[in-house]
């Protein structure tokens, strides 16, 4: 032991962010009007969206990944389910365009 001791804590902290519960259904609306299956879940990652929170109301699209993998290098998304979830992105958009008028 050459006696070095070292210290540290976290410089910038990202509190969770909750989603905006009516964004939720707009998104499960939409996903639904396209005909794809939804599921409400929760994410423990950091994301943007939880400083994105700080602006305004957040909602979050997930698209399924190959064997389930997710925030790794082998994350792996098919064409489609990207496709899928812009398409879903899209509609929710231009709903909300058209509800706020």
């Amino acid at each position: 032991m050459n006696g070095t001791t070292f210290h540290f804590s976290p410089r910038d902290i990202s509190a969770p962010a909750l989603t905006d519960k009516s964004l939720q259904e707009f998104i499960g609306a939409t996903a639904k009007r396209l005909n794809f299956s939804t599921k409400l879940m929760p994410s423990g990652a950091g994301h943007d969206a939880q400083e994105m929170a700080n602006l305004g109301p957040i909602g979050m699209i997930f698209i399924p990944s190959v064997g389930g993998i997710s925030h790794s290098p082998k994350e792996f998304s098919s064409p489609a389910d990207i496709e899928n979830g812009a398409n879903v992105l899209l509609g929710t958009i231009r709903t909300l365009d058209v509800a706020k008028d």
